[in-house]
């Protein structure tokens, strides 16, 4: 610590062909070496145009370099000298200091030496401190070719600096496009208007009209020309077809609710930044184990309200169903990584894990509160169901189950779709993503679009006396999440530049994986949203 060191040797290395191969590769693929020390990730400080503004950070550093050379074929030159940067914070009192920042900047050098080699004590002659001969650019590089000897150096500078230990994460996370954010809030904003406004207005005008109006038929002779959705009171809460299929998605869909949402909490108050390695993902993991107690209460009370009378059946389809699809989808994953050789395999002990939290805690905890939401009163309906369904009249093409559906998902997913761009490119371009109080705000936004996308609908569609809007509900706003796959697939072809197969395969099913959860959870904001607004309008007209 504090010692500034010189040209180190690291190590020497002859290339063979297979050496030789891998070196190739990845540096035509564009790897990079990352690197901690005490808990920071090594950066490389890009320059931006503008020589004023602060650099932007790149992490990690690429393996080597393609150039051209004379002969106009491509040669392939490897960084073999690493010049860092680390970034102390010094203590006045004590004298002790804390590291705050660790950069490097590589050089491709061909090393020289006189004489034989010798370990320990070789002196180079293009890098010795004595003679003050420092690596300081990469104009005479070292190539990647067969039989090629490459010796690794090094030198560590230590700097003292102004930032402290607290704050000392601050450049990594350096938001450099506030704006963008704000405008895609903005954005989302007008639709939330848009929506809110066509909301109010069938509240208040229609429904105010529709109810005083029908409030006022009570001659027997108007009473038999009644129009609009006053006609299908008796079928409205008729229960659907698969009614347990949909308990099930709606307490899925609770669960992840409750997740997402104690998640966003936390990562605003700033519990989980970047600096905590993976955290993020095991705050997911245990509230999503948690939050099986709602998803067992909501899916059973779902279900006594269509008179289900086997809520153990619920309860553990509920408990199986979404998690049993997540987890095959992400094992074939895994063992296509596995296939691979790849480091970023998830270990069997850790498989293990998952499987333990999922049928050790998750399951119980669906058991029990499915158990709670049965033994309460089933949840009553404001009208009584008639014995024969209605028939549902000639419905416009607009009214069409699968237009209406497909233009629902529309609006929710414009509202997050500028802040779902940040979301990918930190996911799959390795950069950090830690502006988790935009992420609340679109969240919130979200779920003010489903509501009202689905209220609106749902009201059309009762009033062209069609009521089989159970299902329906659900899936207009639930929709959204195919045109989240669909821009993951626009996403794919015009910024990720993957030409491997199984690189294509792995981005292909975490994103249909995302998009899964997406529609259980949009799905379910737009059931309860419709579910709340037809036991409202139904319960405020008189009903003989």
């Amino acid at each position: 610590m504090r010692e500034t060191r010189m040209c180190n040797i690291a190590c020497r290395l002859t290339l063979d062909a297979k050496t030789t191969k891998q070196f190739k590769e990845k540096i035509n693929d564009e790897y990079r070496v990352n690197m901690i020390l005490d808990n920071l990730p090594l950066v490389f400080p890009a320059r931006r145009l503008d020589q004023e503004s602060p650099p932007i950070y790149q992490l990690g550093y690429y393996v080597g370099v393609k150039g051209q050379s004379a002969g106009k074929d491509e040669r392939y030159y490897i960084y073999n000298h690493l010049s860092f940067t680390v970034k102390y914070h010094k203590d006045v009192q004590t004298d002790t200091a804390r590291i705050v920042g660790f950069e490097v900047r590589p050089y491709s050098v061909k090393h020289e030496y006189e004489g034989k080699w010798n370990e320990g004590n070789t002196r180079l002659s293009t890098c010795d401190p004595h003679t003050k001969q420092t690596v300081v650019n990469s104009n005479s590089p070292q190539e990647v070719e067969e039989g090629k000897e490459i010796i690794f150096t090094y030198d560590v500078d230590f700097k003292e600096s102004d930032v402290k230990w607290a704050s000392r994460w601050d450049a990594y996370l350096l938001m450099n496009d506030d704006q963008i954010h704000w405008f895609s809030i903005v954005n989302s904003l007008m639709i939330v208007l848009f929506l809110s406004g066509m909301v109010a207005m069938i509240m208040l005008r229609t429904l105010y009209r529709d109810i005083s109006k029908y409030n006022e038929l009570e001659t027997q002779e108007e009473a038999q020309e009644e129009t609009g959705w006053k006609l299908v009171h008796g079928d409205v809460f008729r229960p659907p077809q698969n009614s347990d299929l949909l308990c099930v998605y709606v307490g899925t869909g609770v669960q992840f609710f409750g997740m997402i949402l104690v998640t966003m909490i936390f990562a605003v108050l700033g519990f989980l930044s970047p600096s905590n390695r993976g955290g993020l993902m095991t705050a997911l993991l245990l509230l999503w184990v948690f939050m099986g107690l709602f998803a067992g209460y909501s899916a059973s009370r779902i279900y006594k309200m269509f008179k289900g009378t086997e809520w153990k059946r619920i309860a553990f389809r509920t408990a199986v169903m979404f998690p049993a699809i997540v987890s095959s989808i992400f094992f074939v994953l895994n063992a296509l990584i596995w296939g691979q050789k790849s480091s970023g395999a998830v270990p069997f002990g850790t498989m293990f894990a998952l499987i333990f939290l999922w049928f050790g805690i998750s399951v119980p905890l669906v058991f029990v509160g499915s158990y709670v939401g049965f033994k309460k009163p089933a949840i009553e309906d404001p009208v009584k169901t008639n014995k024969i369904p209605r028939q549902i009249p000639e419905q416009a093409w607009y009214m069409n189950p699968i237009f209406s559906i497909l233009i629902g998902g529309i609006l929710p997913f414009g509202a997050v779709f500028i802040e779902l761009f940040f979301i990918l490119t930190s996911i799959w371009l390795n950069q950090f993503y830690y502006i988790f109080g935009f992420l609340f705000l679109v969240f919130v936004i979200l779920i003010i679009t489903c509501a009202e996308i689905t209220i609106v609908l749902c009201y059309f569609q009762l009033c062209s006396e069609d009521y089989l809007w159970w299902w329906r509900s659900y899936l207009t706003s639930g929709s959204s999440a195919l045109y989240l796959f669909l821009y993951a697939t626009f996403y794919f072809f015009t910024k990720l530049e993957i030409t491997k197969l199984v690189s294509g395969l792995l981005y292909f099913g975490y994103m249909l994986i995302a998009s899964y959860a997406f529609f259980v959870l949009t799905g379910t904001i737009g059931f309860y949203a419709c579910f709340w607004f037809t036991r409202l309008i139904y319960s405020s007209v008189k009903i003989d």
